[in-house]
């Protein structure tokens, strides 16, 4: 017997009752990035290998651990993008987008990485992400986020809470990285071994170490804010007083690093501890050298991203009323006449209301095993064409959620006491 066949691991299915919520989801994020003016451009999953280990850097994790990267049959190296940001300023430069522009940009769908698999942090994981282009100012850090405070006030969402920091120009972040690495040599005995690995590679991403053990080195350590110039300084006074003229709570993480290697000046993330380990729902920050970097033309430049699965999952722990998009009516049909009528009958109700959900009876059945379907789809009403009705030209309208009375309707006042009912009007 053939060996069952199953999702490669950390790679999940979206079942149909898991759906609805995903697309409450993506649909209240759409709306709210197209609310501040942001167009939505769709990327490609594979890249160059090459694009990755410039942008994001060839001794960060991501690359050396976790990007799936394989050759095709030309032999070039391909990836499976690993994150968004890269692939959109590739895009960007490619199509002149960004010659004397601004850009304001969103993208969604999935990212891999080749990690553990654990609640809200999977191999193939889904991310909406948010980019502008063109802009220099503070005020457009502030707007990024506003924007994602404004997410979490539609979604209902209670509990994050906004880090921000300063990471300085690439220059002043440079000299800061001299010291820091001059200090965490003198104490390498007391490191683990991951920092003694990132010390050469990546030693600001020795601040942000989970490891109980590294804190009190971690708090003694020299403070990023203490070695930022001027440009810096000024830019994240500038944006620290928006937030405050808007009243919107922060706190200021002078450890908050994140893991890529194109950042400067603002990062910023939104975490939670109601998801364990796994405490960053949202994430982002100033990228102002990646263009030139990547071979074009200099461009100030901003975005974030954010996790489905997480952002759910912290829903979900939050205890926020999610949406199921059950059917509003179920057409139950019996006989010949009026399966045929039925039928026709379910196309003009759709055309007459468009936001209808209407689930029509197909594959016959008895009334009572219908009634059983209806109920199970989670329909509120139930609309019964059978043969007497199709003779008279009626339907009965029965509630399924209440006790309130059934009615008998004419086939043309249908669609008004429909639409009355579900406010679909």
């Amino acid at each position: 017997m053939a060996r069952t066949l199953q999702a490669v691991r950390g790679m999940n299915d979206i079942l149909p009752g898991e759906s609805s919520v995903w697309q409450y989801l993506e649909d209240t994020l759409r709306d709210v990035v197209h609310a501040y003016g942001y167009r939505e451009i769709r990327l490609p999953l594979l890249e160059k290998t090459e694009l990755f280990k410039r942008s994001i850097g060839e001794v960060t994790d991501i690359v050396e651990k976790e990007m799936y990267t394989f050759d095709d049959r030309n032999g070039d190296s391909l990836t499976l993008r690993p994150e968004g940001t890269a692939s959109c300023v590739r895009a960007c430069m490619e199509h002149g987008l960004l010659h004397n522009q601004v850009q304001r940009l969103w993208y969604a769908g999935p990212m891999f990485r080749h990690e553990r698999p654990q609640k809200g942090r999977y191999r193939q994981f889904h991310q909406v992400g948010v980019e502008a282009f063109g802009m220099a100012g503070p005020d457009m850090d502030a707007e990024m986020i506003f924007m994602t405070a404004r997410m979490w006030e539609r979604l209902g969402l209670q509990g994050a809470v906004l880090q921000v920091n300063s990471l300085g120009t690439l220059a002043a972040r440079a000299n800061y990285r001299a010291v820091l690495v001059d200090w965490l040599r003198a104490h390498e005995s007391a490191l683990d071994d991951d920092s003694r690995r990132r010390l050469e590679s990546n030693p600001l991403r020795i601040l942000d170490s989970k490891n109980p053990a590294m804190q009190s080195l971690i708090e003694d350590a020299p403070r990023l804010p203490d070695y930022l110039d001027e440009e810096s300084r000024t830019h994240f006074t500038a944006l620290c007083e928006l937030l405050d003229n808007a009243g919107l709570a922060y706190e200021v993480n002078s450890r908050l690093v994140r893991g890529l290697d194109y950042y400067s000046k603002t990062v910023f993330e939104w975490v939670t501890d109601q998801l364990g380990a796994q405490g960053t729902i949202c994430a982002g920050g100033r990228y102002d050298g990646l263009v030139e970097y990547l071979g074009g033309k200099p461009a100030p430049a901003i975005g974030f991203a954010l996790g489905l699965e997480r952002l759910l999952a912290l829903l979900e722990a939050s205890g926020a009323a999610l949406p199921a998009r059950l059917p509003h009516v179920y057409l139950v049909l019996n006989g010949v006449r009026g399966v045929q009528e039925g039928m026709v009958f379910a196309e003009t109700l759709r055309a007459a209301l468009p936001g209808l959900r209407l689930l029509s009876n197909c594959g016959n059945g008895s009334f009572k095993s219908q009634f059983k379907r209806a109920d199970k789809s989670g329909a509120g009403y139930a609309l019964v064409m059978g043969d007497d009705e199709a003779e008279q030209g009626t339907l009965l309208l029965k509630p399924l959620r209440s006790t309130t009375e059934q009615e008998v309707l004419s086939r043309q006042d249908v669609p008004a006491r429909l639409g009355k009912l579900l406010d679909l009007d």
